[in-house]
């Protein structure tokens, strides 16, 4: 074949992971997950973790780059493409191949476009000066510093977009150095639901993850010792169960409000992923609606043209 990745991209609540298994069994491969949240132990129904899509025919697939740190720790792009070429050379060092899977689209170009990153030391002086000001002003801080592309969840809180601030203006200031990232060749294939389809499977995402113990799970890493403040720092989930765990927000308008924010993310990972294609990475969309062993050999048959 002239790839040597397949990476597998879409919204959340699109069967990404159950996809990229299947395809890891046929391919005789392993999965590397591109997911910034899924990363920390513990974080498991927030996330979206499905571990049971791991398993195909009873068989569990390999998979990397799930569950390698400790909740409350910054992970951050600059060590996910670390941590990529590392992995990406011990499967092919295997002969086995791999599938980059997620919806993080700053991790997906991070690797497709093999950005040169650094990595960026926190700023006391800098974050001191940053204190107090509102998350607008924040936002239009980062918006006049001429930034690389940032995720939309750089902004969400004041802690992430004084973060961001921080990390753009590291990088004015110091050259950057190549990642040492390996020759990419990459088949990417993005998984296609209408709008409609999209908003009810993330709903019933929802509620099935809320049945199942999601805030359980918050009030657990809240009483391993995560302040409020750390587990709104992660979005989504993670604030709004938080918000209605401390008293903020009823049950239901925790759920409204986490349901419409989840929505509008979605909304939002998929103007990446066509922004990815105006700044020129090729996808090839699949009908998410089709049975999985059609779009498995659809895929395939892609994979094998010359």
């Amino acid at each position: 074949m002239k790839y040597n990745l397949l990476t597998i991209l879409g919204p959340t609540a699109t069967g990404k992971t159950g996809l990229a298994a299947h395809l890891a069994v046929r391919l005789q491969g392993e999965v590397i997950s591109a997911d910034s949240r899924q990363v920390y132990r513990g974080m498991d129904l927030g996330t979206g973790k499905d571990y049971d899509d791991y398993f195909v025919n009873g068989v569990e697939v390999p998979s990397h780059l799930v569950d390698i740190e400790e909740a409350g720790v910054h992970y951050n792009v600059y060590r996910f493409q670390t941590d990529f070429i590392k992995v990406f050379q011990e499967i092919q060092a295997r002969d086995k191949f791999p599938v980059l899977c997620g919806g993080s689209g700053l991790y997906l170009e991070a690797v497709l476009k093999n950005y040169r990153l650094i990595e960026v030391p926190p700023n006391r002086e800098l974050r001191k000066e940053l204190e107090g000001k509102t998350l607008t002003e924040l936002t239009e801080i980062l918006k006049n510093m001429k930034p690389r592309q940032h995720n939309d969840t750089d902004v969400e809180t004041d802690r992430r977009a004084i973060r961001a601030i921080e990390i753009e203006k590291y990088y004015a200031e110091h050259p950057q150095e190549a990642s040492g990232m390996p020759d990419i060749k990459s088949l990417n294939i993005g998984i296609d639901f209408d709008r409609d389809m999209r908003r009810e499977r993330i709903s019933k995402r929802l509620k099935q993850r809320l049945d199942e113990g999601m805030l359980d799970e918050v009030q657990r890493l809240m009483d391993s010792g995560l302040t409020s403040e750390q587990l709104i720092y992660y979005g989504l989930e993670y604030k709004f169960l938080t918000l209605h765990l401390i008293g903020e927000l009823t049950y239901d308008e925790m759920f409204s409000q986490l349901e419409i924010a989840i929505h509008q993310f979605a909304k939002r990972q998929m103007t990446w992923f066509r922004g990815m294609e105006k700044r020129g990475t090729k996808i090839h969309w699949v009908n998410g609606h089709l049975p999985m062993e059609e779009k498995v050999e659809e895929i395939l048959q892609l994979l094998r043209q010359p």
